[in-house]
């Protein structure tokens, strides 16, 4: 298989009382670069034996899910690497059953779906915004389970990530949001929200993993504090789930150009982009 196995004992819990020095740069870097040239292996493998495959983020806000899928996927085909972010629903979808507008966006032969936010919105921000009654509520954590069931007995490999972070180091990323023109797009009214009621985010993760941490679909914990550390254990892990293997792809040969036979440049006042940099 492409990407070597880590062995159990390789795996462990992050202890805030051993905190780990920061990853330099380079390291990330090199550590990254070894990892796209396995994501692009996986792409191979998945498309030549049309595997089908779910993942989901999901987290506190601000706790690094958007870096992760943007580091899986940008050395990746995105016809292969699909992401699917869906905005609030719309009057329509308000009523469809719950799980219907999720079902066109689940992977065909040879896709990988990565899941900015899923069908877990019911158990998170809706929960805790009011924006489903309790009945909704409490249906969804008792037909999830089964749903997830159905999912993977019909083939498809479904892989759940929850993204925590700490209390401190929230309120200093929002923070670095609020003065960063860069980021500030980041920080929506849901975001404050979040910040505010920790607890109650606290109490709704609780009782989703209470009734969706199952052994056929068990959800993963990253520890989101060191963001570098971070994508790089999410990255590493999920390709150990994958059971792939490195495909032998044909030797590419660099044809020649064809001749001009004629062809000149036309005498056109081509409107150049200015060499401000």
């Amino acid at each position: 298989m492409g990407h070597k196995k880590e062995r159990k004992s390789d795996h462990h819990e992050s202890s805030k009382s051993e905190a780990k020095p920061k990853l330099g740069r380079k390291e990330y870097e090199e550590q990254m670069a070894r990892l796209h040239v396995e994501l692009v292996k996986l792409q191979f493998w998945a498309k030549r034996t049309g595997a089908r495959i779910i993942v989901i983020f999901e987290g506190r806000d601000a706790a690094g899910k958007g870096g992760v899928i943007k580091r899986i996927t940008e050395r990746v085909s995105p016809r292969a690497f699909r992401i699917v972010a869906l905005p609030a629903p719309s009057e329509r979808e308000r009523t469809q059953i719950y799980f219907q507008r999720y079902f066109m966006h689940l992977p065909a032969a040879g896709e990988i779906v990565i899941f900015d936010r899923s069908w877990y919105n019911r158990a998170g921000v809706e929960r805790v915004m009011g924006f489903c009654t309790d009945e909704q509520y409490h249906r969804f954590l008792k037909l999830c389970p089964a749903w997830e069931n159905d999912i993977i007995e019909s083939g498809v490999t479904l892989i759940k990530y929850w993204f925590e972070v700490s209390m401190e180091e929230q309120t200093r990323r929002f923070s670095e949001r609020m003065t960063d023109g860069r980021k500030i797009w980041k920080l929506s009214p849901m975001d404050l929200e979040s910040h505010r009621r920790w607890y109650d985010y606290s109490r709704a993760r609780d009782a989703m993993f209470a009734a969706t941490d199952t052994k056929t679909s068990p959800w993963y914990v990253v520890a989101g504090d060191d963001k570098r550390r971070a994508r790089l254990n999410c990255i590493s892990h999920f390709l150990n789930l994958i059971p792939y293997d490195e495909i032998s792809l044909p030797e590419v040969e660099l044809p020649p150009r064809q001749k001009a036979e004629g062809y000149k440049e036309p005498d056109h006042p081509f409107r150049w982009v200015p060499d401000k940099y």
